[in-house]
């Protein structure tokens, strides 16, 4: 991966992404996806689904096509500025690209059964908008399924890109019977991990990761469960981890909230709270080294 240096003053785009959980025989593994290498968004590295809101996303007829009223869902994400439209805009933005990235659908029909995953996908494919799908369908978006988790706001000294981007991380478990998929359009291949074993593939350089889903990784590494995933998710609100980068001799360094260099003392997150950019290995790593990930 390459260091960006160059100070980017455009706007934050909005955005959101899913963590997709699973619990499997030898314990909790996340799915993961390589995103193209052309990609100019972190080109051939591993990102959970996600993607930029939509103007669309807030114009779903939310009262039909949702599962919990705005109110719910805009004080789940604990953003006082919003409004309730954009927060749901938000949690559709967030299943809508989960679906169109993974082929994962969490809906139902009105009888609250499952959803029939291969006929939306292929309406999709025919040029219906994602909106048009649930309404053709009669579907209704389970935002119950998603918990807010982080909310990760891009520093306008970047380090790995040449974008800004205000995203909402959310946890949900994929629902049974589904499966998850990559596209082979925005993204070329897809694995379930351990999160440990993602981390470890990433340290042996089998994989490539951005500093969001390292420290997220390292996150999910201290659970056993997608249950103890989401129940810590929903016992507290989605904290606001803003990077903060410097510059030492040896090179870019990345600190997080309760880091002595941030701005903000109190710690957002556990795991080590800077990582630093190792020029030889062209990637980020904690200080001292892949142990301090789980400390």
């Amino acid at each position: 991966m390459e260091l960006n240096l160059e100070i980017v003053t455009t706007p934050l785009r909005q955005a959101a992404t899913v963590v997709m959980l699973r619990d499997a025989p030898t314990g909790l593994e996340v799915f993961l996806m390589k995103r193209h290498a052309l990609s100019d968004v972190l080109g051939g590295a591993y990102v959970f689904p996600g993607g930029k809101v939509d103007a669309l996303d807030a114009e779903l007829d939310m009262v039909a096509h949702l599962d919990q009223p705005l109110q719910a869902l805009h004080a789940g994400l604990n953003e006082a500025d919003i409004s309730e439209r954009t927060a749901g805009g938000l949690y559709v933005a967030a299943l809508r690209e989960a679906f169109e990235e993974s082929g994962v659908l969490m809906a139902q029909d009105a009888a609250h059964q499952g959803v029939d995953c291969s006929r939306a996908a292929a309406l999709l494919r025919e040029g219906h908008g994602f909106n048009t799908v649930l309404a053709q369908m009669a579907l209704r978006l389970q935002t119950r399924s998603l918990v807010p988790w982080t909310r990760w706001i891009t520093p306008t000294s970047p380090s790995v890109m040449s974008k800004r981007f205000d995203t909402r991380f959310f946890v949900s478990a994929v629902p049974a019977g589904q499966v998850a998929v990559h596209d082979n359009h925005e993204t070329t291949e897809s694995i379930w991990l351990s999160p440990r074993t993602a981390l470890q593939q990433y340290w042996a350089g089998q994989i490539t990761l951005a500093p969001p889903q390292i420290m997220s990784l390292a996150r999910l590494a201290r659970h056993t469960s997608v249950q103890s995933v989401m129940a810590q998710a929903r016992s507290r609100l989605p904290p606001v981890i803003l990077p903060e980068p410097f510059d030492l001799e040896e090179g870019r360094v990345i600190c997080y909230p309760g880091d002595v260099r941030h701005s903000v003392r109190e710690l957002a997150m556990p795991g080590p709270t800077r990582l630093y950019f190792h020029a030889r290995h062209k990637r980020f790593e904690p200080v001292n080294g892949f142990d301090s990930l789980f400390d």
